[in-house]
C-alpha cells in the first residue's frame, strides 16, 4: 500500500493528518528544515509529534533539509542521537555530506534524499543510494516514464510530491531570496540561521512572485515577466502512480492552517482508500474527485496569495546590522 505523508507544522497538525488518514507525518527541526521558525519544532515538541505519530499506529520523519557548515556537522549528530533515542521513523535531508555521516552514525535510520537534492536521473539515485539512501523523492518535472524506469532498475523507494509548487528553477534550491534579502543570526544553541536563504535554514520570501520587468540597458523590453512559481495538486496521475507501485505520496503544507492540511490529507485518503478498493477491470471516474478538489484548491489559493503578501512586504524591510 502507498503510503501518505503529511505535513506537521506544530503538534495540531501532527493530530488532524494522523485523524484523517496519514500514514506517517514529517516535522521539520528548528533551524534545520527550510521554514520559518514557527513552523518548525522545538526539540520538545518533536518528541511529542513523535508519541502523537506512533500513538496513532503512524510513521514520523524529521526534515534535516538545509545545507550545512562542517562546524555544523557535530551538532548535527548530536541532536540526531536524541532524535533516533525517540524513535522517529526516518530522516528527510539534502546536504550529501551530512547524509553520508547520519548514515555512518545511524546506519539502521531509514534516509530519504529531499526535493532539494534535485534527483534528476538513476544515475544521480544510485549514487544517493550509495552513500545510505533508501527513499528519493522525484522531480516535481520528471515524466511518468523516467519513474517507470527507476521502478524497474533501481531498487529505491519513490516518492512523489502530490501537493507542492514547481519552481522556475529546481524546487529546493532558492537562491533569488537571498539576493534581495539576507540576514545572519543565530539561533538559541548557536546555530547559524541565514533569514532570506532557506538553504541554509531560513525561509523562502517568494520574491520571484514580485513585479518583474526586462531591461534591455534602459530599453524596456516586457513590461512584465511573470516566473512560475505555481501550487500544485496531483490528481490525474494518482492512479497511475499507484498502480507503478510508488511508495510514497507526499503533501507539502506546514505553513497552511490546521484544518487546511486536515481537509487536504482526509481528500487522498479517501481518493487513495477508493482507488485501491475498486475491482481491477472497473474504470475510475477522477470527475467527482475533481469537484471536490475545486474547494479546497480555492481555500489554498487564497492562504497561499496573503501568505505571499506577508513575505514580500517582509522582504523589502532592511536587513537588521550584527555587532
Amino acid at each position: 500500500m502507498v503510503e501518505l505523508l503529511a505535513p506537521a507544522g506544530n503538534l495540531e497538525m501532527a493530530k488532524a493528518a494522523v485523524e484523517n488518514g496519514a500514514n506517517a507525518i514529517y516535522v521539520g527541526a528548528r533551524g534545520w528544515s527550510r521554514r520559518r521558525d514557527a513552523y518548525e519544532l522545538s526539540d520538545e515538541k518533536l518528541h511529542e509529534a513523535t508519541e502523537i505519530a506512533h500513538s496513532a499506529g503512524a510513521k514520523i520523519r524529521v526534515a534535516i533539509n538545509t545545507n550545512m557548515q562542517s562546524c555544523e556537522i557535530p551538532a548535527l549528530l548530536k541532536k540526531m542521537e536524541k532524535f533516533v533515542g525517540w524513535g522517529i521513523d526516518g530522516a528527510i535531508m539534502t546536504d550529501v555530506g551530512a547524509i553520508a555521516q547520519v548514515h555512518r552514525r545511524f546506519p539502521d535510520l531509514v534516509l530519504h534524499a529531499s526535493i532539494g537534492a534535485n534527483i534528476l536521473n538513476n544515475e544521480d539515485v544510485k549514487f544517493y543510494r550509495s552513500i545510505g539512501v533508501s527513499q528519493v523523492v522525484a522531480d516535481t518535472k520528471i515524466t511518468l516514464g523516467e519513474l517507470t524506469s527507476r521502478q524497474a532498475n533501481i531498487d529505491v523507494g519513490i516518492e512523489i510530491l502530490i501537493h507542492a509548487n514547481k519552481c522556475y528553477t529546481y524546487l529546493g534550491k532558492c537562491w533569488m531570496s537571498p539576493y534581495i534579502r539576507l540576514e545572519r543570526t543565530a539561533d538559541d544553541f548557536g546555530k547559524d540561521v541565514f533569514r532570506g536563504s532557506p538553504n541554509r535554514g531560513g525561509l523562502d520570501y517568494r520574491v520571484c512572485l514580485e513585479q518583474w520587468e526586462l531591461l534591455d540597458d534602459k530599453a524596456l523590453l516586457e513590461p512584465v515577466i511573470t516566473l512560475k512559481n505555481a501550487a500544485f495538486f496531483f490528481l490525474d496521475d494518482i492512479p497511475a502512480l499507484i498502480d507503478l507501485g510508488v511508495h510514497c505520496l507526499k503533501i507539502q503544507g506546514r505553513e497552511y492552517p490546521v484544518p487546511l492540511v486536515g481537509s487536504i490529507v482526509r481528500f487522498y485518503r479517501e481518493l487513495i482508500d477508493t482507488y485501491v478498493a475498486k475491482p481491477a477491470e472497473q474504470t475510475f471516474d477522477l470527475a467527482p474527485w475533481r469537484l471536490r478538489l475545486e474547494a479546497i484548491q480555492a481555500e489554498r489559493d487564497s492562504k497561499r496569495s496573503n501568505m505571499t503578501l506577508v513575505l514580500l512586504n517582509e522582504a523589502r524591510q532592511p536587513v537588521s546590522r550584527r555587532a
